[in-house]
């Protein structure tokens, strides 16, 4: 990637639809999040976002020189509209596409502000957390996997504290995550929520890949494959 490529990153994993544009004079975002209790607008949003940000940079598809998609861990329908998404994008604009670890960006951001070493931390329902653990230098302590909030704490030893936990699961297992030693930021803190400006930093570092190597990081199996999986044993 040369110093001129023009950026654009997106994240679809959690409720919110995240992007972000890099055209060389400072990265622009927006973010679409839904009232509480409503559905994800990733459908509708999504492409919508990212042609408000490149009228506003003045600039046009072709103009676009890597696209940077979040693969997750997070929602099955919001990954796959993300991930399908920059595919065709990438395969219609010639762009470049790179992978963005959704759980990474959360770090990333924290890391701008924070010092400490960090959980974070999505809620992947089910009574799970999708989680993962970096150093306060951004080294990765531990890679993101599906737990239970009650094994939080197997993750805190990998470093000495006081240690961060932020994103929506940190917010929902407050408790939890507090119980390790941890500190939670206030409810509505933007750490807790994925950042346009970090999907653009990660978007910037990281190696592209072809189009169709492009997958969602789902660590589990959806609830329907789960439920027709136990009726094929059950029967």
């Amino acid at each position: 990637m040369t110093p001129a490529t023009i950026v654009l990153a997106f994240d679809t994993a959690t409720a919110a639809t995240v992007v972000g544009l890099d055209a060389g004079n400072g990265v622009l975002t927006r973010r679409d999040d839904p009232p509480a209790g409503a559905r994800p607008r990733h459908a509708e949003r999504l492409l919508a976002l990212c042609d408000e940000l490149l009228g506003e940079a003045g600039l046009r598809w072709a103009d676009v020189g890597r696209i940077g998609v979040g693969v997750g861990p997070g929602t099955f329908t919001g990954l796959r509209i993300g991930v399908a998404t920059g595919r065709a994008l990438a395969q219609a604009t010639g762009a470049e596409v790179v992978p963005v670890a959704t759980l990474a960006a959360l770090a990333h951001a924290a890391r701008q502000t924070h010092a400490e070493p960090c959980l974070a931390l999505i809620d992947a329902r089910r009574s799970e957390l999708f989680a993962a653990a970096w150093g306060a230098d951004g080294t990765a302590l531990a890679g993101a996997a599906a737990i239970a909030p009650a094994a939080l704490a197997e993750l805190t030893v990998a470093a000495p504290g006081p240690w961060l936990a932020i994103g929506d699961g940190a917010v929902r297992y407050r408790a939890e995550a507090e119980a390790t030693g941890a500190a939670v930021p206030v409810d509505d803190d933007p750490l807790h929520r994925v950042d346009g400006a970090a999907l653009v930093a990660l978007a910037q570092a990281g190696g592209p890949i072809a189009p169709g190597a492009l997958v969602p990081d789902y660590l589990r199996l959806p609830d329907a494959e789960i439920q027709r999986r136990a009726k094929a044993t059950s029967g």
